[in-house]
Formats: C-alpha cells, sequence, structure tokens
C-alpha cells in the first residue's frame, strides 16, 4: 500500500487495512445489490469535458462563497454518523479538518460527537436532522440554535432504512457488540482495537442525551427508525420553527424540488445518499439539470464524488456546491485529522488541475459551454 496516497483510492485502501471489516463496510457499501452505489461513479464517468484553449491559466481560483460565507473551495463535508468508529473524536477530527481547509463541515444527528462538543471546534458548522420523533426533533433543533449553528439540513430519503446487506453479513449493529466472528475481525487490526480500547467504543451521543431517556424513543434513534410520517406540512412547521438558513437534502425529482422552494428554503441537496437508500435510484448528477430548471434556489450535490473532475463538472451543469462523505471518512480512516484534511487539499490540487487543462481560471465561471453536449 502506498506510503504517499496520490488518489483517493490510495486512502481508500490505507483505510481498508487500518479497519475491521465490519467498520470498513459499513462506509464503504451501498444498499442491496450496490446499484446506485455503481451508477453514481458511472453517471460522473459518462460526463465529457470541453476544454477551450489560449487562455490565460496562469493564474486560477477556487474560492467562492455560500449563502454570504466565503470558502476556499466550492465543496463541503458532507453529514456522516458513527464517525468515532473510524478514528477516536472522529467528528471532532472532521470539523478541524474542515475549518483547516476553510470548508464547512455538516455535523450529523447521528454524530458520534454532541452538537455542542461540534461547535466548540469551531468553524462554518452546519446541522443535519433526521426526524427520528417529533419531540426529538425540536429538542435537536432548539440545541443547534442555543450552540449557535446558521444552517440547518433537513434530510428527508429516510422513511425507513435502506437494506445495507454489507452490515448484515458482518454482524454491524448499534449498539456495538463483539461476537466471536467480529473479534477475530478486530483482533486482525490491533491498531484500531487499541485505540477504540482506550478511548471507549463510539455513541450516537445526540441521540443519548437527556430527551431521550425513554427506552422505545432510545431503541428506535439506535436502529436508525426514522418517523415516516413527516410530510409537508411538517417541512412547513419546521420552516416556521428554524429562524436561519434552512437546507433539504436527498431530493431527486424536479417537482419535489419546486414544491420544497415554494415552503421557503434557501437551498436543496439533490442526493441518494451515497448509494445507501434506495438501490435503483436516479444518480444525483444525472437530474442536476433538471433540477437547476425547476427551482431558482442554491442547488447542491452529494454522492459518487470522488475526483477534483467530479466537482468540476457538477459546477458546470449549475451545482453551487459539492459533498464529499466517503471520501474524507476514507482520510480518516486511514490518518485521522490529517487524514481527512489531506482528502480536502487533494481535491482542491485535482479542481485546480481540470480548470487549467479546460480554461477555466475561476470556478465561479464554469458552466455547461464546458460540457460535451454531443454525447
Amino acid at each position: 500500500m502506498p506510503k504517499h496516497p496520490l488518489n483517493l483510492e490510495d486512502y481508500r485502501q490505507l483505510a481498508r487495512l487500518r479497519l475491521p471489516r465490519l467498520v470498513f463496510d459499513y462506509v464503504d457499501g451501498g444498499a442491496e445489490d450496490e446499484l446506485t452505489l455503481r451508477r453514481n461513479r458511472a453517471a460522473f464517468e459518462a460526463i465529457r469535458l470541453r476544454p477551450r484553449c489560449l487562455v490565460d491559466v496562469s493564474r486560477r481560483r477556487q474560492a467562492t462563497s455560500l449563502f454570504g460565507v466565503a470558502m476556499d473551495m466550492p465543496l463541503l463535508v458532507a453529514p456522516t454518523g458513527l464517525n468515532g468508529m473510524l478514528w477516536p473524536g472522529g467528528d471532532l477530527a472532521l470539523a478541524r479538518a474542515a475549518a483547516r481547509a476553510n470548508v464547512p463541515f455538516v455535523v450529523s444527528t447521528a454524530a458520534s460527537a454532541t452538537i455542542e462538543e461540534v461547535a466548540e471546534a469551531g468553524g462554518n458548522l452546519w446541522f443535519q436532522l433526521y426526524i427520528v420523533s417529533r419531540a426529538m426533533a425540536d429538542s435537536l433543533v432548539e440545541r443547534a440554535l442555543r450552540a449557535g449553528y446558521k444552517t440547518l439540513v433537513l434530510t428527508v430519503d429516510v422513511p425507513v432504512s435502506g437494506k445495507r446487506e454489507r452490515d448484515a453479513r458482518n454482524g454491524f449493529v448499534q449498539p456495538f457488540r463483539i461476537t466471536p466472528s467480529t473479534a477475530l475481525d478486530v483482533l486482525g487490526h490491533p491498531r484500531w482495537a487499541w485505540q477504540i480500547a482506550r478511548h471507549g467504543a463510539p455513541q450516537l451521543k445526540n441521540m443519548a442525551s437527556a430527551e431521550a431517556s425513554d427506552i422505545d424513543t432510545q431503541s428506535a434513534l439506535l436502529a436508525r427508525q426514522m418517523d415516516a410520517s413527516f410530510s409537508w406540512d411538517d417541512l412547513r412547521r419546521l420552516r416556521d420553527r428554524w429562524p436561519h438558513r434552512l437546507l433539504v437534502k436527498g431530493v431527486l425529482n424536479a417537482e419535489d424540488a419546486a414544491r420544497i422552494a415554494a415552503c421557503g428554503v434557501d437551498g436543496i441537496i439533490i442526493s441518494n445518499h451515497g448509494g445507501r437508500q434506495l438501490d435503483g435510484a436516479s444518480a444525483p448528477i444525472e437530474v442536476l439539470p433538471a433540477m437547476t430548471r425547476a427551482v431558482q434556489l442554491p442547488i447542491l450535490l452529494d454522492s459518487g464524488v470522488r475526483r477534483g473532475a467530479d466537482v468540476v463538472k457538477a459546477l458546470a451543469l449549475g451545482a453551487s456546491a459539492v459533498l464529499i462523505g466517503r471520501a474524507t471518512l476514507y482520510g480518516l480512516g486511514a490518518r485521522g485529522e490529517d487524514g481527512a484534511y489531506e482528502v480536502l487539499q487533494l481535491f482542491k490540487s485535482e479542481i485546480d488541475r481540470v480548470q487549467a487543462l479546460i480554461g477555466c481560471p475561476d470556478v465561479a465561471g464554469l458552466d455547461a459551454t464546458f460540457i460535451d453536449t454531443s454525447q
């Protein structure tokens, strides 16, 4: 394995070596046959860039702003859960890496650190909300508000949890338990096992608060059993309740996007949950052009982003910014905070190189003219 990773796949392989299989597969895997997981990559790979020549690209700029907040590149660290399994204090490490790179970090409801602990790490912090129960959601929203978060991200593509067969086969459960089969897996990764033993097994800390003290709620939280009744009236109620920026994540239908926009949200995140929910879903990059025609809000995108060229393609097709989830987790799993930061800088350097090669010195100038539409 490479001592000096050159690309994201190198970080992925380093993470695979360091982590037990059940932990790596939790990060790496998708739902059912993983058709959506593969389609996310195939969709990006099918897009061809159309470069321009004789453009002065001696100076190139990745810096941009989103909702009036400056960032060093049009990239965010997506919300992901149980990051403490990859590295002790995983969510705090990601928050610090994002702050070092001057990009937003979206902390998940299913984080291994509390909303308040992550807020103390500083940076441009967003909070992602799962609706497990109405009372719990109200409590989380109030806590995020008190902790100073200015952006709330409501995830709407998890009315039930996707069928992640790798996790089922590996005996992955929450709370974390050691079985004979997982014990052998863990013993084969002594460095990881020592770190977990030293720092304690990760918990869903936002879900283990005083507001979730009854057994039924606690069980639902740990099993990620969402409130499947959450609907349009509830979105409007959340809009009324939250006084700052509100985005809706998990949208793949342009008609839904238009209706969401009419509810007064500030932005939309096109996502299929990284292929971890509905197997056979469209790839976000495929529906991006229809979304940009349907709404005039900032549109962000995640799922399947593995290279700086993917970010450039998404921006050229109308995205305001792109979120990466597994990418920074591979860095975190390989090298902790430094690994996550290195992945962010890798993306920045790849974006920069693609800009030079297609003749676009500023990411603000990316548009559909850089995409080969003859395909």
